[in-house]
């Protein structure tokens, strides 16, 4: 289980094979809203503190993100 907070912000969210799902664009008491079409424009709003949840974001809650790196948010298996 991660912690996640706005740090985590503009990281990319990848599945445990590595595969891209989309971009982190806000955190909320340890919730991601990820933009699963997300293009680099999100990703720099997101860095900056100026992201968006829209209604198409995939929720993931911390407890399914296995590792936090400085790009990256990784799901475990069993997510």
């Amino acid at each position: 289980m991660a912690s996640l907070s706005a740090e985590d912000e503009g990281k990319v969210l990848v599945d445990a094979d590595g595969q891209t799902i989309g971009i982190v664009t806000t955190v909320e008491e340890n919730t991601a809203y990820v933009d699963p079409d997300a293009g680099i424009t999100a990703a720099v709003m997101s860095a900056i503190g100026r992201g968006e949840t829209n209604e198409d974001a995939i929720v993931v809650e911390g407890d399914l993100v296995e590792t936090v790196t400085d790009a990256e948010l990784r799901l475990g298996s069993s997510a």
